[in-house]
């Protein structure tokens, strides 16, 4: 009963069968083959735009040279205080930025509020001493599995855009998002003011496959060299390609994220119907629950897997007792009811 990550399961059969269909006979190497530009014109059509697409192969690598294309070095990135981008990447953002900061704000539920953006922002300076702000990161979803709707993307795009920074939307879970609000790509992206998306395939059916989607084009005309240049261009970019193949097709990936949500709705109202608190509403396929640590050190010894998580970001009406935890367990396109029924089952046997 592992509930530690979507990152602990592999490829989906329709993923690999997409691989092998692809491995076999030659074709240029560097990405310049026939399966990335029908893969580049696919995500076109699913975001109704022209886009520049450049895909590699981590969720680091994707947000640190998404950003490095928005960011100068003297610069900026605004984002949540305990977002993806400044706590757990290892500084990769700021290394591919050449220096360029991350800003952290706070704000309930790791979201950033439009107005503590706005408020931020009026009171930076402008003095030659203090580095000016360039992009605004958002993490759809975020680190406490909460999900921005589209008109607080858009409030906030506004905010960025008015005082000249773009816009950069963390995707990792993009797909469990997107079910979850019942919008269209388009809507929770370029209509809602977002720059460049990095637009994750990983967590949900891929082994390996990230694609940073720009949605002008001309706001990727370094990227080639910067994604070469940080090594981050496959010489077999094919096999990515041939990931996100059988990942988009027949709506695989909404299929897949519809699923790991209906396990984590599943799950998270099972623990509810125990009596149990959410730290934060469950918006995909992340659950975050309250419960005292003699009972969590109880299911870690029946065998059950998750992780403790920060109450940094919790509603003041939500505050933990003095024995009490957040743990994140987290579902994925291969969780089936019976696994979460079982955790359940041992949830009943702990006190």
């Amino acid at each position: 009963m592992n509930f530690a990550s979507d990152n602990i399961v592999g490829a989906s059969e329709q993923v690999l069968r997409a691989l092998i269909e692809a491995n076999s006979g030659p074709l240029p190497a560097y990405g310049d083959d026939p399966l990335t530009r029908e893969i580049e014109t696919r995500l076109g059509e699913i975001f109704e735009r022209e886009v520049a697409v450049f895909l590699c192969a981590t969720g680091t690598g994707a947000n640190a040279l998404a950003l490095s294309a928005l960011v100068p070095p003297w610069g900026l990135c605004v984002c949540h205080r305990e977002s993806h981008v400044i706590d757990d990447e290892c500084g990769a953002p700021e290394f591919f930025m050449h220096a360029a900061k991350l800003a952290g704000l706070p704000g309930t539920g790791a979201r950033l509020a439009p107005e503590t953006l706005e408020t931020w922002l009026a009171e930076l300076s402008p003095s030659v001493k203090q580095m000016p702000p360039k992009a605004l990161s958002l993490s759809q979803l975020t680190e406490c599995g909460t999900a921005y709707g589209r008109d607080e993307i858009a409030a906030l795009s506004a905010i960025a855009h008015r005082n000249g920074m773009k816009v950069h939307m963390d995707g990792a879970r993009f797909a469990n998002a997107l079910v979850s609000l019942g919008c269209t790509p388009a809507q929770m992206t370029w209509q809602a003011g977002i720059d460049v998306l990095t637009f994750g395939a990983t967590k949900n059916g891929c082994l390996a496959a990230e694609a940073i989607v720009f949605f002008d084009p001309a706001d990727a005309q370094a990227m080639p060299w910067l994604r070469k240049r940080g090594g981050h261009t496959l010489s077999k970019g094919r096999l990515l390609a041939a990931q996100f193949k059988g990942y988009l097709a027949d709506d695989h990936w909404r299929d897949n994220a519809r699923h790991a949500n209906a396990m984590a709705q599943r799950l998270a109202e099972g623990l509810v119907a125990r009596g149990m608190r959410l730290a934060w509403e469950r918006a995909g396929n992340e659950v975050f629950v309250i419960m005292t640590q003699p009972r969590a050190e109880a299911l870690r010894a029946k065998g059950c897997a998750f992780h403790p998580w920060s109450p940094a970001n919790l509603a003041p009406e939500n505050a933990l007792a003095a024995d009490e935890g957040i743990f994140r367990l987290v579902t994925s396109f291969a969780t089936g009811p019976d696994m979460v029924d079982a955790f359940l089952a041992q949830v009943d046997e702990t006190k």
